[in-house]
């Protein structure tokens, strides 16, 4: 059996500063076609990922992933009324499970599949939100804060172009908003609020409020309105916007 994967490196030129990734069908050991995975081309080789599930396709300790086995373990000490702490193993296992799942998600956003990248996206969210929880000391924890920003940005990137590719300009922006909000919750717990409007995520996703606002003449959408409304305690207008809202949904 030929093993080396010469053939396809050579193919498949590595570019320095860009996610090369596509979608192939994996070969069933049968020869016939099996499912699909994602290929993404690095310096030194490929890597291959499931697009379902864990991103190396492992079920750890018969879990859809090694977060889901630490929540149950996290509530079976809590039952049991013992804290749970991380271990340095079970740090390790997180570590592996953050990379796999960024790997992927960079990925489902070169190709465009945003309702992926979203999920993935969200996954790491919330086991950052659990790491944070079950921490086994503050280092272990502000290693893994520190790319909380990277995560919400990349998030809102691919829900605003999602919306965006579904012809909701509206919510495109409304995604936007919402997602400066959260990066502005972020700089301002890291006491670094000062410097957000010089940050280049920010930046970037200013730049596609302003480009979609201009570019379907919106100056304010419902949400903002809507908004605007409550803050004036305009009830009336502010109960007529929601149900706009929710036509529209």
């Amino acid at each position: 059996m030929k093993q080396d994967i010469d053939f396809v490196l050579e193919g498949w030129p590595y570019k320095p500063g860009m996610v090369q990734a596509r979608v192939v069908q994996a070969t069933a050991p049968s020869g016939q076609g099996g499912r699909q995975v994602i290929q993404m081309r690095v310096d030194l080789g490929i890597l291959q990922l499931e697009t379902a599930g864990r991103p190396d396709g492992a079920r750890p300790h018969n879990h859809p992933s090694y977060l889901a086995y630490l929540r149950e373990q996290a509530r079976l000490a809590e039952k049991a009324e013992n804290r749970f702490t991380l271990s340095e193993e079970q740090c390790q296992e997180s570590d592996r499970e953050f990379v796999q799942y960024y790997h992927r998600r960079i990925c489902w956003l070169a190709l465009r599949h945003y309702p992926k990248a979203i999920a993935d996206a969200d996954h790491t969210l919330a086991f950052m939100d659990f790491v944070k929880r079950y921490s086994p000391g503050e280092e272990y924890t502000q290693a893994h804060e520190q790319y909380r920003g990277f995560v919400i940005f990349q998030r809102t990137q691919a829900a605003a172009a999602q919306q965006a590719e579904n012809e909701k300009p509206e919510a495109a922006i409304d995604e936007v908003r919402r997602g400066l909000d959260e990066l502005k919750a972020f700089f301002n717990a890291h006491g670094l609020l000062e410097q957000m409007d010089d940050d280049g995520m920010v930046q970037h996703l200013r730049k596609i409020e302003e480009r979609l606002r201009e570019e379907y003449g919106i100056s304010s959408t419902l949400r903002e309105e809507l908004d605007a409304a409550v803050a004036a305690e305009d009830y009336e207008r502010a109960a007529q916007l929601r149900d706009e809202l929710k036509r529209r949904r």
